[in-house]
């Protein structure tokens, strides 16, 4: 098992298959576990390297975690970069790692070739986020398949790292804590949304936030499906992954 360290401790990360390398990120309450299923259909064209999040899966837990979550977490991704010294890298962020991973564009560009953000909400909360996160966790925890999925990724203490989790994110609203170090708008990196209008875990106007963000940033595209859970990068796991590494491959 590999590790790096973050602001002394240790965060786990591993790399799988060959060709270009490409950071996936997992959302909150996962781990790089989740993407388990979908490598096969990326490992013969990239080299997949994933982490845990400081706190999540296999890296070393926290008593809590930064009020500014996801921009915590794009640090964490520039210091991997930055240890894996294997030049520019790409990323592909699902769900609250979405966040991450435009946020680790935003702050050191060079490190960073292309960006995927799928499942991604905008770059504002929603009205009542704080609300909607609290009752999704609780009916969560009466769900024995979200139950398993927790465990599955975190382990035994899967319950604490939600509780976490969930204060965090809950404290965005409380806090009005900002979601990005800058304005999303000022992405050098080519950047690629991905939504689903059916993902009931996404409160935004894909379709309107996404076009104003793209009307600001020709480098922003996006692509809006009709149907997919969430996340969209599991649900229609083999449609998204021919456009990702069609994405992936342009100059």
């Amino acid at each position: 098992m590999s590790y790096f360290n973050y602001k002394g401790q240790k965060v786990f990360y591993t790399a799988t298959g060959s060709g270009e390398p490409c950071l996936f990120l997992h959302g909150n309450t996962a781990s790089s576990k989740m993407f388990d299923f979908i490598l096969p259909l990326y490992t013969n064209d990239l080299q997949v390297i994933r982490l845990d999040f400081l706190g999540n899966g296999k890296s070393d837990r926290v008593d809590a975690f930064p009020d500014e979550l996801w921009i915590d977490q794009g640090r964490q991704v520039v210091e991997l970069a930055k240890a894996l010294n294997c030049g520019p890298l790409n990323l592909v962020g699902t769900s609250g790692g979405a966040y991450a991973a435009i946020n680790a564009a935003l702050a050191e560009p060079q490190l960073f070739r292309r960006v995927v953000a799928d499942s991604f909400d905008g770059d504002a909360l929603p009205p009542g986020f704080a609300q909607a996160i609290i009752q999704e966790r609780q009916a969560a925890k009466q769900d024995e398949q979200a139950r398993g999925f927790y465990e599955w990724n975190q382990g035994p203490d899967w319950e604490q790292v939600v509780d976490l989790d969930t204060d965090v994110l809950v404290k965005y609203e409380e806090k009005q804590t900002r979601l990005f170090l800058r304005p999303i708008a000022q992405i050098s990196a080519p950047l690629l949304i991905t939504i689903s209008l059916e993902d009931e875990m996404l409160h935004n106007d894909a379709p309107t936030e996404c076009a104003r963000l793209h009307s600001r940033n020709p480098l922003i595209e996006y692509r809006i499906f009709e149907q997919g859970a969430h996340p969209l990068l599991t649900s229609r796991a083999e449609e998204i992954a021919e456009l990702i590494k069609s994405f992936l491959q342009q100059p």
